[in-house]
């Protein structure tokens, strides 16, 4: 029977669990990830510790935690399990052999057992972050998924963001005719992204867009709904469609300041009725007029209290030359308490990294490095209707793990839940949507998902060998992805 270590890198306060996968025995211990086999006569043995050591040991005793939770999966049993609402007592920082306390706390045979597992996890405890371990699945030559947004000879269209409408069925697109500027193009579909119109007009001043535009759905204070196009850059600007895309007003400047990515993302906040926070990031050259380029990226906040009309002066939430985080994607938690935001490491030193708030974005935990199959630029995230995520985003990995990272450069999505981004596990599985045939040209997505449960994830590439980038929407359903990921693990059994 197959033994699985994943990361998991929790708060204390995570709960152990055992329950059954695909007859695997995975134990969840932070950060590290690690597979091998238990001859079944031993693992019956541990099993058997486990269930004494449930039954007699206090209740408060077997839940006390450590630096990580355990996960003990296998044979469909179930132990070591919190019950609702129980608090776990927080512990001081531990060696990672005793990070395995409650292992340690049984028989003999239990601690030698748990001494052997927490040493193979701290010899190995950077793997989840230097390989992939989990199905990867391959969407590329699937014709049938894709449809074709916009295309110009010999003209480069790049960098799309799309916002889909409330009736489920109008979705709107908007890209510059540029690599991340250029006048900016707009187009409308009306049946989910199959088809789009032709492109539509736009303000003059578009034409004048020095970077990647984005699209955002806002409601003011007075319940008015608007749909705001960040255009960056200095002075970041602004326009507004008070009529759900069917005009919109010219850009103008918020303020004196820009950046880059202006806005990575516009989340609504639960501080007030038409509260919003966004992103960006800057790297001295574009946060105030004749800024000059520095060996630091600054990752700035903003605040909106009147439904994205207006915002406040932006605030450094994280600056560094060494790691150089830039382009935020935002996550909410699904029971809503928490804001996850992961972050492109552009030196490419590290894996990506992400932080978290839990007090809608007024602080923000320190940066930690996400594992290498969630590792890229740009990501942007969407619930699936069985509450997991779907994480587009281009695949690059830092620079001393490109040799071995597959996809490298490829437009991707990950398949994964809430729980494994915090506890920083793999996933389920990682997608190759479309194969990028230049570089790392590709991959600023936009992704919307549809009352049937369809993803359409939109974006441009390098999609055919000596050609220019094009716009290009793939669409797909996390059951069918399910199966072929179930197919492949069988047939690398």
């Amino acid at each position: 029977m197959a033994l699985e270590w994943h990361a998991v890198n929790h708060d204390p306060d995570k709960k152990m669990v055992v329950d059954n996968t695909a007859q695997t025995l995975e134990l969840h211990a932070p950060r590290s990830v690690v597979k091998f086999t238990l001859p079944d006569g031993l693992l019956t043995l541990l099993f058997l510790g486990l269930l004494i050591w449930k039954r007699r040991r206090p209740q408060s005793q077997v839940e006390q935690s450590c630096s990580g939770s355990v996960e003990l999966r296998a044979n469909k049993a179930r132990f070591l399990n919190r019950p609702k609402g129980a608090r776990m007592r927080r512990s001081q920082p531990q060696s990672p052999l005793m990070a395995c306390s409650p292992l340690m706390a049984c028989s003999p045979l239990m601690a030698w057992l748990g001494s052997a597992l927490c040493g193979i996890t701290s010899a190995l405890a950077q793997s989840a972050l230097t390989e992939v371990t989990i199905p990867r699945l391959d969407l590329n030559d699937q014709h049938d998924r894709q449809v074709v947004v916009d295309r110009e000879p010999g003209q480069y269209l790049g960098h799309p963001t799309t916002c889909l409408l409330e009736d489920g069925q109008t979705m709107l697109c908007v890209y510059p005719k540029g690599h991340g500027r250029g006048g900016i193009v707009y187009k409308r579909s009306a049946d989910g992204g199959r088809t789009w119109s032709e492109r539509l007009p736009t303000p003059e001043n578009w034409s004048t867009s020095k970077e990647v535009p984005t699209l955002h759905r806002v409601v003011g204070p007075d319940g008015t709904k608007r749909i705001v196009m960040w255009s960056g850059l200095y002075p970041a600007r602004l326009a507004v469609s008070e009529d759900d895309g069917e005009s919109w007003s010219p850009l103008r400047p918020v303020g004196d300041w820009g950046g880059i990515v202006v806005m990575g993302f516009v989340e609504s906040l639960k501080t007030g009725r038409g509260h919003y926070l966004a992103m960006f990031h800057d790297d001295g050259r574009f946060f105030r007029e004749d800024g000059q380029r520095t060996d630091t990226f600054q990752l700035f906040k903003t605040f909106s209290r009147d439904g994205g009309l207006t915002w406040a002066e932006p605030e450094v939430v994280n600056q560094s030359s060494e790691v150089h985080l830039c382009e935020p994607g935002v996550i909410r938690s699904p029971d809503g308490g928490t804001l996850a935001v992961l972050l492109r490491e552009n030196a490419r030193r590290e894996n990506s990294q992400v932080i978290f708030s839990t007090d809608e974005g007024k602080t923000w935990s320190a940066p930690r490095s996400v594992p290498l199959a969630l590792t890229g630029d740009r990501h942007v995230a969407k619930y699936a209707p069985d509450g997991r995520l779907l994480i587009s985003f281009r695949c690059r990995a830092p620079a001393h793990l490109t040799d071995v990272r597959e996809y490298e450069g490829d437009w991707v999505a990950w398949i994964g839940s809430w729980e494994d981004i915090v506890g920083g596990r793999e996933g389920d599985y990682l997608v190759r949507l479309k194969e990028n045939t230049k570089g790392y040209d590709t991959a600023y997505p936009g992704v919307e998902l549809l009352p049937d449960g369809t993803f359409v994830s939109t974006t441009y590439g390098h999609w055919e060998e000596g050609e220019e980038p094009y716009i290009l929407s793939v669409r797909l359903r996390l059951p069918e992805l399910d199966a072929m990921a179930e197919e492949s693990r069988h047939t690398s059994r």
